[in-house]
């Protein structure tokens, strides 16, 4: 009886390890990538698991899909942000993408991350649920945004590139589009080594 009763807990023990392993892909509090672009060179960031880890789940699969590569830079507000991710260029596509829920404040999710200089965060619509594949990386500072964007990471090597690209943006009008001839193109976005285990 003693052995059929262990036999039952070890049995338990693996199907939910299982069972964990599959409802929780994420196995680390941060993960650092590069964003090469184009006549410009290579960002390193830093995506933060811990305060949005269905952002970065979302992003990841993304990068590993290769969804980025080729894609430009559609609008840009020097001072602001550069925003990102859009295959048709235009802000309004996702490639068919699906939506994520949105992880701020007054969405009712805990989001410890703010919109400093170097932040990057998620683009969406009027809907709090709507991000998907358009992101942004904050050239200056824009906490007005916390509580109300996804942020899910920071650059940690490459700002320079950021103001370079800010720096040099054609606009045709005030919301930051990016004349269609000078959009700076994401070459590649590649994961590295993760930073850390969340397990430990």
């Amino acid at each position: 009886m003693k052995k059929l009763i262990a036999l039952l807990i070890i049995i338990s023990s693996v199907l939910c390890l299982f069972s964990c392993s599959k409802s929780n892909d994420l196995l680390y509090e941060s993960y650092t990538i590069e964003i090469e672009i184009e006549e410009y060179g290579v960002i390193t960031a830093v995506l933060d698991a811990k305060n949005a880890p269905i952002t970065v789940k979302n992003f990841l699969s993304l990068i590993e899909e290769g969804y980025y590569n080729g894609i430009a830079f559609h609008r840009i507000i020097e001072g602001f942000m550069m925003q990102g991710g859009d295959p048709d260029g235009d802000g309004i596509s996702n490639g068919d993408k699906p939506t994520i829920k949105g992880e701020f404040s007054t969405n009712g999710v805990k989001n410890e991350i703010s919109h400093i200089r170097g932040t990057l965060s998620m683009a969406r619509t009027g809907d709090p649920n709507s991000a998907s594949t358009q992101f942004f990386i904050m050239h200056q500072n824009g906490i007005h945004l916390d509580g109300k964007y996804a942020a899910f990471g920071r650059v940690t090597k490459g700002i320079e590139i950021v103001d370079k690209i800010c720096e040099d943006a054609v606009v045709t009008d005030s919301n930051g589009t990016v004349h269609k001839d000078y959009r700076p193109v994401i070459k590649e976005i590649r994961l590295l080594t993760p930073e850390s285990e969340a397990s430990k």
